[in-house]
């Protein structure tokens, strides 16, 4: 542990210099002003990566009254400056003047003693602070370790997700902006061959690291149940029953989702669906500025061990697009159902192509360090002129 003595009398630094060999601390430096200390801690030298540089110090004995800059204002230069506020400092003083001390406490210094220095409290006081550093430190480490393990769950989480598929008549792509590192949006897509496509959207129940575990493990069945089943209702049954078998004993919490799944022909322009309590579908067909609403016809998955679904079916002519979305889109529209989906059309009907920066920009481009409630997940299908059935 690495102490920094600072007291522009030299008998001063002496006395505590010895203290401390007595005790067995003998990694420590010291420095005869305030302005020394900040320059020995990387403040004000003009180096952008000295300031922001971890430092090496573990505890700054500061002495309060001195020339120039006295240690009350030290102290407060110094908790300007996020990488060093962590550092304990002890004030060092002969002041008994209680306002003072208050001060001090104020600024930023942890604790103090009174000169003549004492070499008991001293040792106690140091032996105190330097614990409580040792601890910060372990938690800030910790923390760390924690965030970078988020992240990599968050990389591993967001490769499960499909990317952008375009075929002769049938396109499709998304943007997932999740309010945390870790999200319970999930979307995917497959081809089922013969001109079908196969598209899924889910919003899980909640946020963070739960609702991402039971997303995960829906990517993992998801492939398989699709392929297997195909038909929506009976996807979605699949998914109930799948999602039921996580039985968690005393949970608190029930979890859910909801979760719209299409089966799309493009040969036989026709679309199958089911929406299972998610927000409702938009699908433009031509030259409709009004969508047809694919709206919910059951309850969410996992609430219940059964869940009876009656499919719904759609067909079209034209060319169009589809557009699946999660709540927290809805969100940003002030108002009733009705007020939000005018929201959205509003900025969906421009045209079938799919066009990036647009929806970026309508949904998705935020203020720095604006907060968010609600992942965000918007799914784009293009449905185009291809090969008629024969």
């Amino acid at each position: 542990m690495r102490i920094l003595i600072v007291d522009d009398n030299p008998t001063n630094v002496i006395i505590i210099r010895e203290i401390l060999k007595k005790e067995n601390y003998r990694n420590f430096i010291t420095a005869a002003s305030a302005k020394e200390m900040l320059k020995l801690l990387g403040i004000g030298s003009g180096n952008e990566e000295n300031r922001s540089r971890q430092s090496d110090i573990d505890l700054i004995l500061l002495d309060m009254m001195m020339p120039e800059m006295d240690g009350i204002e030290a102290c407060r230069v110094v908790q300007q400056h996020e990488h060093l506020r962590d550092i304990p400092i002890i004030m060092v003083t002969a002041v008994g003047d209680s306002k003072k001390l208050a001060e001090a406490l104020d600024a930023g210094a942890v604790d103090y003693v009174t000169k003549p220095i004492n070499k008991v409290e001293l040792m106690a006081r140091i032996r105190l602070a330097l614990r409580l550093k040792r601890e910060k430190d372990w938690h800030v480490e910790r923390d760390q370790r924690i965030q970078d393990e988020l992240k990599l769950a968050a990389l591993v989480q967001n490769a499960v997700l499909s990317l952008p598929l375009k075929d002769e008549a049938f396109e499709v792509h998304a943007i997932y902006q999740p309010s945390f590192e870790l999200a319970g949006d999930l979307y995917a897509w497959y081809p089922l061959g013969e001109g079908r496509y196969a598209v899924i959207l889910l919003d899980m129940m909640g946020h963070g690291i739960s609702s991402s575990l039971f997303c995960m493990f829906l990517a993992s069945v998801l492939k398989d149940t699709v392929t297997t089943y195909v038909q929506p209702e009976k996807v979605i049954q699949e998914l109930n029953r799948r999602f039921n078998q996580l039985y968690i004993e005393k949970q608190l919490v029930q979890y859910y989702f909801t979760a719209i799944y299409l089966v799309i022909d493009t040969r036989l322009k026709r679309i199958d669906y089911v929406n299972a309590g998610h927000p409702p579908g938009l699908f433009f067909e031509g030259g409709a500025i009004k969508p047809v609403l694919l709206e919910s016809n059951c309850h969410p998955v996992g609430l219940f061990d059964s869940i009876e679904i009656q499919p719904q079916t759609l067909t079209f002519e034209d060319e169009g697009h589809l557009v699946l979305y999660t709540d927290g889109l809805l969100e940003m529209a002030e108002g009733g159902q009705e007020e939000q989906l005018e929201f959205m059309t509003s900025h969906l009907n421009g045209g079938h192509e799919w066009q990036e920066e647009p929806m970026r920009a309508a949904f998705f481009n935020e203020a720095p360090n604006q907060e968010r409630d609600d992942d965000k997940c918007l799914v784009w299908i293009s449905l185009k002129k291809g090969t008629d059935p024969e």
